[in-house]
């Protein structure tokens, strides 16, 4: 695994007023092919900080919306976050120019995109290791990317803390008679509303998860969990959303759970982003407070 580091879109500027922020751009290349290209950013202050991965979920990628924004406000909170497009989301350089590889997308592939996260994290292969500390590692995950955030936390138990924002419990997104096309066919589509393209999506997803039923069952995940999770609902998300929150409830009621009056599947945020809203300010509050006491004291950076 080679990592590649975008020096020239290096960042700086200012925020809320007075956190110096930086931010960077990287490239994990997992082969020859395969890349999970991301970013990070944080608050220069000479300590080490906690690392934040933020997933992003089902036809999202880490510049949509609300991302750029939050992961300025969780820098501002202390944290080292990387914000970063799973292998297969079909971005590269726009959103969506590489349909190709969102059609072989599977949680198999994104579980193996979070694990060459950690071992760079570990391996101090990403931008400003001197100012990570890498013995604490948090999930946030929005959508399928808090499931996935679930899941991971399942099989790594360093890490310290999940917190899932409009998270699912079932990892098929799609009704039973589209399966069973896709099966057949080989292929299936889903209309992205936003950019009024057709979204393949190949019989390779449903032959992942056939063979993963167990390991990628997020509510009998959740429940055996001792991770720590805070799951944050929108009331205002869709009937499968909630009902998978309800499942969640039932299934893992050891873990936390909030629900946001009023709020919907992104919590009033549009892409491209106009500006943040009463709900996702907080939902980035409750999230900050729930890892607070998870942290380990930060140490100054080592000269």
């Amino acid at each position: 695994m080679r990592t590649t580091l975008g020096c020239e879109t290096m960042e700086r500027w200012l925020l809320m007023g007075d956190h110096n922020i930086v931010h960077q751009t990287f490239t994990l290349e997992l082969d020859q092919v395969v890349k999970v290209r991301g970013d990070i950013r944080l608050k220069e202050d000479g300590r080490r900080k906690p690392v934040l991965l933020f997933a992003h979920g089902f036809k999202g990628f880490k510049d949509w919306g609300f991302f750029p924004y939050a992961s300025e406000r969780f820098a501002s909170q202390g944290f080292a976050v990387i914000t970063f497009n799973f292998s297969h989301n079909g971005v590269n350089k726009t959103d969506f120019d590489e349909l190709d590889r969102f059609s072989a997308n599977t949680y198999s592939q994104e579980q193996n995109d979070l694990a060459a996260l950690l071992v760079a994290v570990h391996e101090e292969k990403l931008p400003f290791v001197e100012q990570i500390d890498k013995r604490q590692i948090f999930l946030v995950g929005h959508s399928r990317g808090g499931g996935n955030s679930v899941l991971f936390a399942a099989e790594h138990p360093e890490i310290r803390g999940v917190v899932t924002w409009n998270g699912i419990a079932d990892c098929n997104l799609f009704g039973e008679a589209f399966r069973e096309q896709v099966l057949r066919d080989g292929v299936g589509f889903v209309a992205n509303v936003r950019t009024k393209q057709q979204m393949p999506i190949s019989a390779l997803f449903f032959e992942d998860l056939d063979r993963n039923r167990e390991r990628f069952d997020i509510a009998a995940r959740a429940a055996a969990l001792k991770t720590p999770v805070l799951f944050i609902q929108g009331d205002q998300d869709s009937e499968r959303i909630l009902n998978d929150n309800r499942k969640l409830r039932e299934a893992a009621p050891h873990h936390r759970f909030a629900t946001l009056e009023g709020a919907n599947h992104t919590f009033g945020a549009v892409h491209p982003f106009a500006g943040t809203t009463d709900h996702l300010e907080r939902a980035i509050a409750i999230t900050g407070a729930f890892f607070a006491p998870l942290l380990i004291r930060p140490d100054k950076c080592d000269n």
